[in-house]
């Protein structure tokens, strides 16, 4: 049973309804598959599995790295649609060496909804096929980007997003801002919906389609899906509040990372993707800092835009590391909120909770 609040109203992605309106991030390398996306789906949310870094995941399948990703996603949706008949989602990174491949496999296996971001997804729609019912969500940082997908993708393909997350400076993982933007009044997210619900309202107007704008980055409980709704947005992705649960695909190991981490532990660091993210401290972090390099080697060549002759370690490995909860080798993208985890819960206790904020935040 799905329990909502009688005032928080459901979202809608084209012809899918969302009871809640809730989308789990897409969290990789491996926070975020068919087990922890399953629970949210069942909860009447958008339950999203994380398509990077499959290929490590299920190398036992294949050493080719690009041909175990395939199978991987593939096995991630099966065994997610065993758990659920809810909504699920695939999250691709633009950056990834694989995007076409795993965009394809996600169309094929008729997935609910993509999820597109690390990148501008500018030639997304071409992958749909004529019995196509899967869903074009991109991420954005900016207004501007918005226009320039809804653009492009209208001139090209005739085709509009069917919703669109904006994605703010508070979010864990790579984030789309310069370092200098990231704690800029003028980047917050708060600042940021409003001018992407403007922006996507004209073409709502022109073309005639419902387009709405889901906020992501910092949304931690209840009352912050009130105050972002109130400003325009019709619903939110949460990617942290959902790894400390029961269900999520994590090791214990990096679950209790979250909760014994201070605000302090939480910090920006440089990506060797060439963007910034956000990390809670490790000794990984710490030995990077100080200029002890890891060996440099490209095993798995998985990200466009990691520049091997200038990366002191491999991100895929760092973060297939610390999903087991190594972290001497590896580290944890985390939210900005993250620390304010205490314990490990359920999916459902995690709704009912974010429920019952909502409805006492009024």
């Amino acid at each position: 049973m799905i329990f909502k609040t009688p005032d928080m109203k459901t979202l809608k992605i084209g012809d899918l309804t969302l009871a809640v309106p809730v989308i789990q991030g897409g969290m990789g390398v491996g926070i975020s598959l068919s087990r922890l996306s399953a629970a949210v789906a069942n909860e009447g949310g958008v339950g999203v599995i994380s398509s990077a870094g499959l290929g490590l995941l299920y190398r036992y399948f294949s050493a080719d790295y690009l041909e175990a990703s395939i199978y991987g996603l593939k096995e991630e949706i099966r065994k997610a649609r065993e758990k659920t008949l809810g909504i699920i989602g695939v999250n691709v990174m633009v950056a990834m060496t694989n995007f076409v491949d795993m965009i394809k496999t996600s169309i094929a296996e008729k997935v609910d909804i993509i999820i597109a971001g690390a990148g501008l997804p500018l030639d997304l729609p071409s992958f749909l096929k004529k019995d196509s019912i899967t869903k074009l969500v991109p991420i954005v940082s900016s207004a501007r980007a918005t226009r320039i997908i809804c653009e492009k993708w209208k001139t090209n393909y005739d085709y509009l997003p069917d919703a669109v997350i904006v994605e703010g400076p508070k979010a864990g993982g790579h984030l789309g801002f310069k370092k200098e933007q990231i704690n800029d009044n003028n980047y917050t997210l708060e600042k940021l919906v409003p001018e992407i619900v403007h922006e996507v309202k004209i073409f709502e107007e022109k073309h005639n389609k419902t387009i709405p704008v889901i906020a992501a980055g910092g949304i931690y409980s209840g009352e912050d899906i009130r105050n972002i709704m109130k400003l325009g947005a019709s619903g939110v992705q949460m990617g942290t509040r959902f790894v400390t649960t029961y269900e999520c695909d994590a090791s214990e190991g990096f679950k209790q990372a979250y909760i014994s981490a201070e605000e302090k532990d939480i910090e920006i660091i440089n990506s060797p993707v060439g963007m910034p993210g956000r990390a809670i401290f490790s000794n990984f972090i710490r030995k990077v800092r100080d200029g002890k390099k890891q060996p440099i080697k490209c095993p798995f060549k998985c990200i466009k835009t990691c520049d091997i002759s200038k990366s002191p370690y491999c991100i895929i490995t760092a973060l297939a590391n610390a999903l087991k909860g190594n972290f001497e080798n590896g580290f944890a993208f985390a939210g900005s909120n993250a620390f304010r985890a205490t314990k490990i819960s359920s999916v459902k206790e995690v709704f009912q909770s974010l429920l019952r904020e909502y409805k006492n935040s009024k």
